[in-house]
């Protein structure tokens, strides 16, 4: 075995048949990591989860049994590891409590990584529902830095395979680009940042054994991928080779739409598309070098090392 390879730690992922989880357990195995899922036992029941656990094991990866409801196996796996990665989804946020109580018996955590994985929780300006998940996450962070856990929270705003299909318009995921109009809240000028998940999976594991990202906020704002509302729509436009209207909501209507009218999962897109395309809370801050960490490097599925802000 490579000297380098040595160095690589072991990466136990929790959360890893979600979302961004599937694409973590990806690259951390293509990466060189010694790599492991958490997984219950009524994964293996579910047939598409059984698939790509199946995946997972002819990658490389381990499949260790457990669950945050059971505290002695969670310390076990734990134990195996020298980086958890948390991806675990929105009903499960409150519940990596017990992934730090796990990690302060096992004693042995290099690194965590809370499931975080979108804006800067202690720089959003949105309203409920998405407020006060936003405050748990930020909560969490503090119990972390208070229990001495050494960290990274990764920010890495929007997942392109949510918001590009519909071309940003967020009363249309899921249905791909609209026909004629398409709805654009504010002005649509707000900058925000669309990376696509195999690349911030990428950009994740690299950070695990990068000691610049240690006790540190990791952004990924590519120039590149830092784009209005307004210039994402005339990007697709030039593109598709037609225009679509443009149909603007002022923030004040959004804000009324949020609590009046709106019903899950619009009311929770809509909340965090005010932070996003309307506050512009991805994009309105500096990166504060003693505090955060930026990759800035173009993205591609073979990412290079990260590179720390001027």
């Amino acid at each position: 075995m490579a000297a380098e390879d040595e160095m690589k730690s072991r990466v136990l992922v929790i959360g890893g048949t979600g979302h961004i989880g599937k694409h973590i357990v990806a690259a951390s195995v293509r990466l060189g990591h010694s790599t492991a899922v958490l997984i219950r036992d009524s994964a293996l029941a579910d047939p598409a989860k059984a698939q790509l656990l199946k995946k997972f094991v002819d990658s490389g990866a381990a499949l260790l049994k457990g669950d945050l409801f059971d505290h002695k196996n969670l310390v076990k796996a734990i134990k195996w590891a020298d980086v958890v990665i948390s991806a675990v989804g929105p009903r499960q946020i409150t519940e990596q409590t017990r992934i730090i109580a796990a990690m302060k018996v096992a004693g042995n955590v290099k690194r965590f990584l809370p499931s975080e994985f979108g804006s800067d929780v202690d720089r959003v300006h949105t309203v409920d529902p998405m407020a006060s998940l936003y405050a748990v996450k930020a909560n969490l962070r503090r119990l972390i830095e208070a229990e001495g856990i050494p960290h990274t929270y990764v920010c890495c705003n929007g997942f392109a395979e949510t918001y590009l299909p519909s071309i940003g318009d967020v009363t249309a995921i899921g249905a791909g680009p609209p026909e004629s109009k398409i709805t654009v809240l504010g002005d649509g000028n707000a900058k925000a940042v669309f990376v696509v998940e195999e690349d911030i999976a990428a950009y994740t594991t690299r950070a695990v054994d990068d000691a610049r990202t240690l006790n540190k906020i990791l952004y990924m704002r590519p120039p590149a991928n830092v784009v209005s509302h307004n210039e994402l729509i005339s990007m697709w436009e030039k593109k598709a080779g037609r225009i679509l209207q443009r149909v603007h909501i002022p923030e004040e209507d959004v804000l009324k739409w949020i609590k009046a009218e709106a019903v899950f999962p619009l009311d929770i897109l809509l909340s965090i598309a005010l932070s996003i395309f309307v506050r512009g809370d991805q994009t309105n801050f500096n990166v504060d070098p003693d505090q955060m960490h930026e990759a800035k490097n173009g993205l591609s599925t073979d990412v290079p090392g990260l590179v720390t802000s001027p």
